[in-house]
């Protein structure tokens, strides 16, 4: 049984927003990329940098709890809220889920772009 993930729009990654269907233990990272959703992975989904930061609108329980290491980086990500998971830990379980792209990235941030 696939997972539905309903995508909200993200005005460069996916402007109309995105319904995508992932295998449950898949990361939220794999299951994007794997539909042409380009969101950024700086560290190579190694769990050492926040720009493949999402917010979980929906479903957010049924992606098990973050790690400490999770956590420890998720204090340092922009525009955090109080169901922030970087996509590369969190991994997708049976529920849908409903997911944010944030408009930025430290990565964007720290470089200036706008």
């Amino acid at each position: 049984m696939m997972t539905q993930v309903i995508v909200l729009p993200h005005v460069e990654l996916c402007p109309d927003g995105a319904v995508i269907e992932a295998s449950p233990g898949v990361s939220l990272c794999d299951a994007l990329l794997s539909n042409d959703i380009e969101i950024e992975h700086a560290c190579e989904k190694s769990c050492a940098c926040t720009t493949c930061h999402v917010v979980v609108r929906e479903g957010y329980r049924s992606l098990g709890d973050p790690s400490e290491d999770e956590e420890d980086l998720l204090d340092k990500a922009w525009g955090l809220e109080p169901t922030s998971r970087l996509s590369c830990q969190a991994l997708v379980g049976t529920e849908p889920l409903v997911i944010e792209i944030p408009k930025y990235t430290i990565n964007m941030v720290s470089e200036g772009k706008r």
